[in-house]
């Protein structure tokens, strides 16, 4: 028996042919709901899916009987709920290391276009405004030889903590779930509680997973700790940070600046304040998102699900206690 795909984000041909050469594939190359009846059909049918972005629910799986694996295109897995496909046998599949390097760029670019003040410049120059030398009020800040405060230290955040230590001489606080004394060698970052990280630091980068325990991490109380020249950037998941709150600090000059590539609705609503902010770099979550690196991830992805609905330990596991049940 031939076993059948869904596969719902935009892959080249060449991953869609890989994938036909072994399965019956169902592709959905603009999805914008998992409501739709074509895709409900195909999910019924499916042994596995590849996508990304949307939301797959415990009642979505109770409507697919024959779903063995999930190759997710992303290394964030918050759009699955991972408890119920562990219970169900359901391998999650996700695309790490694959992209650490382009999205530790994302975070390093907007640490230094809020620094330099670059957008903001770069309109200033379009606009024709730039009629003689600028003066103080265009100055930025420097970036060298600063504090770089990180809230996570996983892949994504020691990449752009190396960025900082090796690359601009930055002294490396971090906050992490555990320590990571292979990195402190490394980078002579120092392992602190997270109220003295926002205190000291010039920049306050966050890169932590989206969970319960990170909703809303970060907040009104948290923004009040910060240095009032801090530059806050997020290049983790928008609901780690309190919108709402982000908004206050910079309107009220709690903090100086933020470079933000993630919100808490996504696509930004046209009425958030943010990207009319002058001192906001807001991105539209380019974190991956280069030719090279989302090849690589669906390339990840494909591999993941061919070893998963072969039997086979997929690269990059999420929930390793769904493979134990299969051993």
């Amino acid at each position: 028996m031939t076993k059948r795909i869904v596969a719902y984000s935009r892959l080249k041909p060449t991953h869609l042919d890989q994938l036909r050469q072994r399965f019956h594939v169902d592709y959905f190359e603009a999805l914008k709901s998992t409501d739709d009846p074509d895709f409900l059909k195909a999910l019924g049918q499916a042994h596995g899916i590849v996508g990304s972005s949307l939301a797959i629910t415990p009642e979505l799986l109770d409507q697919a009987p024959h779903l063995e694996a999930i190759a997710s295109i992303s290394v964030g897995y918050d759009n699955y709920p991972v408890e119920a496909l562990t219970q169900r046998g359901i391998l999650l599949c996700n695309t790490p290391d694959v992209l650490t390097e382009t999205t530790a760029d994302t975070g390093f670019l907007l640490i230094m276009a809020t620094a330099r003040r670059a957008v903001e410049l770069a309109e200033f120059v379009k606009r024709g405004d730039w009629r003689e030398s600028i003066g103080e009020a265009h100055f930025g800040s420097d970036v060298h030889g600063k504090t770089l405060g990180m809230i996570g230290l996983g892949r994504i955040g020691a990449a752009v903590a190396r960025r900082g230590a090796l690359g601009f001489g930055m002294q490396v606080l971090y906050s992490n779930a555990s320590p990571k004394p292979e990195l402190e060698r490394e980078l002579d970052a120092v392992r602190c509680e997270l109220d003295e990280l926002l205190a000291k630091s010039d920049f306050v980068c966050v890169t932590v997973p989206l969970s319960a325990e990170t909703t809303h991490l970060i907040g009104k109380r948290e923004f009040g700790l910060m240095k009032r020249s801090a530059i806050f950037v997020n290049i983790a998941r928008g609901k780690v940070v309190d919108e709402a709150a982000l908004i206050g600090a910079l309107e009220n000059g709690e903090i100086h600046a933020a470079g933000l590539d993630v919100f808490e609705q996504e696509p930004l609503s046209p009425e958030s304040p943010l990207p009319h902010m002058p001192n906001v770099v807001a991105l539209p979550h380019i974190g991956s998102a280069t030719h090279e690196t989302r090849d690589a991830m669906a390339q990840r992805a494909v591999d993941n699900i061919l070893l998963a609905l072969d039997g086979k330990r997929p690269i990059s596991l999420v929930n390793e206690a769904a493979w134990q049940q299969r051993s």
